[in-house]
């Protein structure tokens, strides 16, 4: 079979490597519309060859390795793609995407979600096993062809994943949460910091707590711009919900209700037990 990736960063480019190793796979193929990741991804052995997305859809199977709107620009345009041809999604925002789907390509058509990912984008920053062991959500299937289904499953089965099963809907509120809420704290804390008279030396003392909690603030803005865009409602809710945990916290300081405070730290903690 012949692998057609569009979008070659992170996801695309560590997809790419880790289909290599598949045996079924002939020839993997990409595009994008960085002329330079072009280049990087074609340098660094990513793709065996690159070509336009018109080439794209010759492909068997077509990974959409792009921000959510580019997806959903990018099934419009392969609404002409064979029957047997298996169209898989990476995104990270899912209801859209499917609602969007052309009728003419919903059996050709798998949504996907990777649970995985760097802070770290661009063809360069792609590697082997970024998907091994970590979980693949998989939405509305039963509005997939039998065979893209299957297919798909078997691919991301191959690579390493555990594949879970949901609803468009209900993956997007569990998303926002779990990973679209720590973005946009992350992106605040930074900006917090930024914001201070003089932030070159409270960096200084920087250690640990503030490298893990602000790493994900060095993620793309325009990838994540857009999850934010996409998938708003749910996002404030769990803004909503996230300020209101802070406000308790604050008002338990202020108080010096120190018991207190321990107790409602305790609670987080049993989060570990679950993980």
């Amino acid at each position: 079979m012949i692998v057609g990736i569009v979008g070659l960063g992170l996801m695309g480019g560590s997809l790419a490597l880790d289909l290599k190793e598949l045996r079924f796979i002939k020839k993997i193929v990409g595009y994008d519309r960085n002329p330079n990741h072009k280049k990087e991804a074609l340098s660094l052995g990513l793709v065996d060859k690159i070509v336009e997305f018109e080439d794209i859809k010759k492909c068997d199977i077509i990974f959409l390795a792009i921000p959510v709107e580019g997806i959903i620009d990018a099934l419009e345009k392969l609404k002409d793609v064979d029957p047997d041809t298996t169209i898989i999604d990476l995104g990270s925002t899912k209801e859209k995407i499917v609602n969007s789907c052309p009728k003419e390509i919903r059996k050709n058509f798998v949504a996907a979600h990777p649970m995985t990912g760097t802070e770290k984008f661009g063809p360069t920053a792609a590697f082997k096993g970024l998907y091994k062991d970590k979980i693949v959500v998989l939405c509305n299937v039963e509005d997939s062809g039998e065979k893209q289904k299957e297919l798909a499953e078997d691919i991301f089965v191959k690579i390493g994943m555990q594949i879970v099963y949901m609803d468009a809907s209900e993956h997007d509120k569990h998303a926002a949460f779990i990973s679209h809420l720590p973005h946009a704290i992350s992106y605040a804390l930074a900006n917090s910091v930024l914001k201070q008279e003089d932030p070159k030396s409270i960096l200084i003392l920087a250690a640990g707590g503030f490298k893990d909690m602000s790493r994900l603030a060095k993620s793309s803005p325009n990838m994540w711009s857009d999850i934010f865009k996409q998938n708003k409602k749910n996002l404030l809710v769990s803004i909503d919900v996230f300020k209101k945990e802070l406000k308790y916290a604050q008002e338990l300081i202020e108080k010096e209700e120190w018991e207190e405070l321990k107790v409602w730290m305790q609670k987080a903690t049993t989060l570990h037990k679950i993980l």
